[in-house]
């Protein structure tokens, strides 16, 4: 079961500091490039994925090929990838030990989900940070993150 709470999102907002960005685009009308925007002005260390753009900077931050590239320990994956990849993506997430699975909105994939929940992760799905975090800022639920 993925989780929906606003207290658990908010928990998982408060205590990443790390993020994998799959599908990260270097086109600006995208909405991964907004996203890694977003986030990197809230003060997110963000590792954009894209295997297309590898080895290239985006928004200066080097672009990965996948997570096992990542030099760092990441605390949350966030997909902009199509919910077909989202069992492959999650064996990779497993992989290197993320603790958080986030998928943007429309973007589901029940099985991988339980998968990933069962391997001891967080999963939060259908949701962007983007538009939860001021949310729930503006809920009371984040003090002053960010």
């Amino acid at each position: 079961m993925t989780l929906i709470s606003d207290k658990d999102i908010a928990r998982i907002l408060f205590g990443t500091r790390t993020i994998a960005l799959l599908g990260a685009s270097d086109k600006a009308q995208r909405p991964s490039h907004g996203v890694m925007v977003f986030l990197l002005q809230h003060g997110y260390e963000v590792f954009p994925v894209n295997p297309e753009l590898a080895g290239q900077t985006l928004l200066g931050q080097k672009v990965y090929a996948s997570l096992a590239e990542i030099p760092v320990a990441i605390d949350m994956v966030d997909v902009f990838r199509n919910a077909v990849y989202l069992p492959g993506i999650v064996d990779e997430a497993i992989k290197v030990g993320a603790r958080t699975l986030w998928t943007q909105l429309d973007v589901v994939n029940d099985s991988a989900a339980a998968r990933a929940e069962s391997a001891g992760m967080n999963v939060v799905m259908d949701r962007c940070p983007a538009i939860e975090l001021p949310r729930l800022r503006a809920a009371g639920l984040l003090g002053g993150l960010r």
